[in-house]
């Protein structure tokens, strides 16, 4: 299985970044035409989402709520920092995207964002290619 990695680098305790361009970019790199294509963030306290692209306001709008629905209480998990796993969790750490064409097939708004809820830190996405396989007939 072929697969290409996003190197991302945030630069905050919580950020949305768009990698729409990178993962467009990974799949004309991994060749796909047709298919699927599976983003996997290989970290606990960060995830993947398809949202609104066009309004960066949207991206505000994701920490504010986050925010409200998992606050910094009194967790247990001794790092401090249980609200990034809590909110990685919620969100999840894979997206399957479809691929026509040669290109992401995405709504009009739609695009992908990586969510940081600990850093800043170094991260990767996988993106792996998930095409159907040709047989050859005998």
């Amino acid at each position: 299985m072929k697969r290409v990695e996003i190197p991302l680098t945030t630069r905050a305790k919580e950020e949305v970044l768009d990698i729409t361009p990178e993962v467009a970019a990974a799949v004309r790199s991994l060749g796909v035409q047709e298919g699927f294509v599976l983003l996997f963030c290989p970290h606990t306290t960060a995830a993947l989402t398809v949202n609104e692209t066009a309004d960066p306001e949207v991206r505000a709008d994701f920490g504010r709520a986050f925010a409200q629905m998992v606050p910094s209480l009194p967790f247990r998990h001794g790092e401090g920092n249980a609200p990034a796993h809590v909110r990685a969790a919620l969100l999840g750490p894979s997206l399957v995207l479809p691929v026509e064409g040669g290109r992401l097939r995405l709504g009009t708004w739609q695009g992908v964002y990586f969510c940081e809820f600990d850093g800043p830190r170094r991260r990767t996405v996988w993106v792996y290619a998930l095409v159907e396989e040709k047989s050859g007939s005998s």
